[in-house]
């Protein structure tokens, strides 16, 4: 988490201002390059054992080994945060003309307005510079929905957003779960945008594996309708391969976790999101080991298609 810092008064009437101008026009998106659909991806969580945001990072020369291992199979990248890990990557992909575009996040907290700032300047900057390379701009993640520890007021992310359409011709998102999307309160946020993002997450919420599939296309499908004309990117769905016997995960989650369960709902997702069309970003390319408590099992850390140590599972093998 970042530390909340004091609001410069300049900021802070801009912002207000902000949320009471008319949004721009909405700009389409183009998950094209050359003629060839880049709309299948992945997210992609940089740091290694050892590294954590905020902390150590990783090299150049491990993140050039990391997209030698997702080149050819995802053409689509989802970062979370702008910062100097962004920037490599955007630099890497640019520099070494590597077949990726790139969803670029601005990480947003709560009680955190300069740095909130600082993240949506920054992807401004990088989206400015780099628009071969960078699809669009996510500004913020799960930042509305109910169980969301994070949370911001609607109305801060709103000027956020339109302070990010004013810096950049690319279109704007925000990411959330479709908990939210599908909410009557989700229409404000959705007229501020160039695209949803959602989040859909069949094991969270309680699905087998035989349902997951068609829960996570039901979903997507609900979003769709709920906001019709506006295009929806799929940020979020995936499969883990461990679980904790404690806590939450151990009770909402139903469906079995395990390599081989993870590979047949990537199986049958990857065969949806590509013979439809639907741009996608599955969740996720590494296991983060950062991530969640300190038990081994912990889902959080059990998301990816690799393992932290960047062997396969059995999905990609």
């Amino acid at each position: 988490m970042r530390e909340a810092t004091a609001v410069p008064a300049l900021f802070a009437f801009l912002l207000s201002a902000c949320a009471t101008t008319a949004p721009v026009a909405a700009r389409p998106i183009d998950p094209y390059r050359d003629g060839q659909w880049m709309g299948r991806g992945i997210s992609y969580g940089p740091h290694r054992d050892g590294q954590r945001p905020g902390g150590p990072s990783p090299t150049r020369a491990q993140m050039r080994e990391d997209l030698e291992l997702l080149r050819g199979r995802w053409s689509l990248l989802r970062i979370y945060s702008a910062d100097p890990v962004a920037e490599t990557l955007i630099s890497l992909v640019r520099e070494e003309r590597l077949p990726f575009k790139i969803l670029l996040g601005a990480w947003i907290a709560p009680d955190a307005p300069e740095e909130n700032r600082k993240q949506v300047e920054t992807a401004v900057r990088l989206a400015r510079a780099h628009p071969d390379v960078v699809l669009g701009l996510c500004i913020g993640n799960e930042t509305q929905v109910s169980w969301s520890d994070h949370k911001v007021p609607a109305d801060v992310l709103v000027g956020l957003l339109r302070e990010a359409r004013r810096g950049t011709t690319l279109p704007v998102s925000t990411a959330d779960d479709f908990g939210f999307w599908l909410e009557p309160r989700s229409d404000a946020v959705a007229r501020e945008v160039d695209f949803i993002v959602l989040h859909v997450y069949a094991m969270w919420n309680g699905q087998p594996l035989d349902r997951a599939l068609d829960f996570t296309r039901g979903k997507y499908e609900d979003v769709v309708r709920r906001h019709p004309g506006i295009p929806v990117v799929l940020g979020e769905a995936g499969w883990a391969t461990a679980k904790h016997t404690e806590g939450e995960q151990a009770t909402l989650i139903k469906g079995q976790p395990g390599e081989a369960e993870q590979r047949v709902f990537h199986d049958q997702f990857a065969g949806w999101v590509e013979r439809d069309r639907i741009v996608s970003t599955w969740f996720e390319a590494f296991d983060e080991n950062w991530k969640g408590g300190p038990h081994p099992d912990e889902v959080e850390k059990h998301w990816g298609l690799f393992r932290a140590d960047r062997t396969p599972k059995q999905a990609v093998r």
